[in-house]
């Protein structure tokens, strides 16, 4: 069979990933002292770091895969996906179920400590799979479609448009794609700007409300990043990596704009942000170039545990939520353990990936992909 080659590896856009989840995991910290209440978050816009994810997955599976169909099978495809996705959502899950009893809470979640074992492993194990669990289900009382480990309902979104993409969106012309990503960005400012929040916050439970939001929040930006990839209008600038970080710093950090009264503002910033900023970074980035062996290394290392610290760190984030919220913890007497948290969450992440995520998927591809790819993340 014909080897398909390898292309060029964008090694800026891996570092940006690992800059936008370092900022996840902040994000998540200091959530714990807002009490729900999405007005007082410090790090405000953190979670449309699940935006730009999208828009970056869409960007390079088009780049890695679209002039690839004549030599490969939608089989094929989705193997490749499954071998670089599911071994950590696996681990996801399996670390979730280890921390699950550790983050009982009277007030979060009274229901961890009478809650069954066999139903937590039996929540592990439908994990395993992504395949979302109904309300009825639910074994936190937080709704998520993957009580275990929360950030994995934007995986089984993932795959989804890894899917829509296989079956259907490969095939349109630049100018079709073109028309439903505009479709596409008309939802999601409907949603953001004239709908009832004034975020895209939500796409975690299995009801019609919040699979309205993942959706939304799926489509716009993984087939713009499609379209982006496929016209090629790459920006060359020099310090691309450190420009973009900045950029996907100040765009997560932005504190709420407007108040309860003005919803519409922070939907019209976030929208700006997902539709013309978030396209504009991975211009930047996919046109950059690392002269600096120094640079070239720190985007490595945050490309490598980009995925893993996502997928593995939001067990922690539930026992130290529990114990900020049950033990009335201030920002101020709780930060060192928030710190505490973040590094542990960066250790635990490079730990699965050296002992677990690189000897697995590298053992998957042996046995179960028949021709080399060097995939583009």
């Amino acid at each position: 069979m014909t080897d398909i080659k390898p292309k060029k590896h964008y090694e800026i856009l891996d570092g940006l990933r690992g800059v936008a989840a370092i900022i996840v995991v902040a994000f998540h910290i200091f959530e714990a002292f807002t009490g729900g209440n999405r007005f007082k978050q410090i790090i405000n816009h953190g979670y449309l770091a699940v935006d730009f994810f999208f828009l970056l997955s869409g960007f390079v599976v088009a780049y890695a895969y679209d002039d690839r169909w004549a030599k490969m099978t939608q089989w094929e495809f989705y193997k490749r996906r499954l071998i670089r996705l599911q071994p950590m959502v696996i681990m996801g899950m399996i670390i979730g179920a280890i921390f699950y009893y550790f983050q009982a809470s009277d007030i979060l979640f009274p229901m961890i400590a009478g809650m069954e074992a066999w139903k937590v492993i039996l929540t592990m194990i439908i994990g395993f799979t992504l395949l979302p669990v109904p309300p009825s289900m639910e074994i936190r009382g937080w709704g998520e479609m993957h009580p275990l480990d929360g950030p994995a309902w934007s995986l089984f979104f993932e795959y989804i448009a890894n899917i829509l993409y296989a079956l259907i969106f490969r095939k349109f012309s630049n100018k079709v794609l073109g028309i439903f990503v505009l479709l596409f960005a008309g939802m999601l400012i409907n949603y953001t700007v004239f709908g009832p929040k004034g975020d895209v916050i939500g796409g975690w439970s299995l009801n019609l409300e919040q699979m309205n939001v993942g959706f939304t929040r799926l489509l716009y930006p993984f087939f713009a990043g499609i379209l982006l990839s496929r016209l090629g209008k790459l920006i060359h600038i020099k310090g691309a990596f450190w420009v973009c970080s900045l950029l996907i710093a100040i765009v997560l950090m932005m504190p709420r704009i407007g108040d309860k009264n003005s919803l519409w503002m922070n939907g019209l910033y976030e929208s700006f942000c997902i539709i013309l900023i978030f396209p504009l970074i991975v211009s930047i980035g996919a046109g950059g170039e690392i002269k600096n062996p120094f640079s070239l290394k720190i985007c490595k290392v945050l490309g490598d545990i980009s995925y893993p610290i996502y997928i593995t760190h939001y067990p922690l984030i539930y026992w130290y939520t529990a114990w900020v919220v049950d033990n009335k913890i201030s920002l101020e007497d709780g930060y060192i353990v928030g710190i505490g948290v973040l590094v542990a969450s960066i250790v635990l992440a490079y730990l699965c990936l050296k002992l677990y995520d690189e000897p697995v998927r590298n053992w998957l591809q042996s046995k179960f992909q028949k021709r080399k790819v060097v995939a583009a993340e």
